[in-house]
């Protein structure tokens, strides 16, 4: 397994404050999509951001490859929507805290 960075980029640095009703929507459809892989162990951390360049999406994803990580970032809602698109990077090496820590 491997561990992918993915940067979800929104269509405006001030997407976060002020989503209208579809693009809220939409992310909530995209916070639903990924829900599987929270449950099942595979996302490490996954949520918004927010610093100097305004807002993103972040998540660490642990996956068989990098085909199956673009695979499931292809299939999100936000950019099916044409509303984002995605930035990946895979770790190199990564140390994860046990559970529960």
């Amino acid at each position: 397994m491997a561990h992918f960075v993915l940067r979800l980029i929104p269509p405006r640095p001030t997407f976060a404050q002020d989503m209208n009703a579809e693009e809220r929507a939409i992310m909530a459809a995209h916070a639903q999509y990924w829900q599987p892989q929270i449950q099942a162990g595979n996302m490490v951390i996954f949520g918004p951001v927010l610093d100097q360049t305004g807002s993103w999406g972040l998540a660490v994803l642990e996956a068989e490859g990098e085909e199956a990580a673009l695979a499931l970032t292809s299939e999100d809602p936000a950019v099916t929507s044409g509303l984002a698109h995605y930035e990946a990077g895979r770790m190199l090496a990564g140390f994860v805290r046990p559970s529960g820590s």
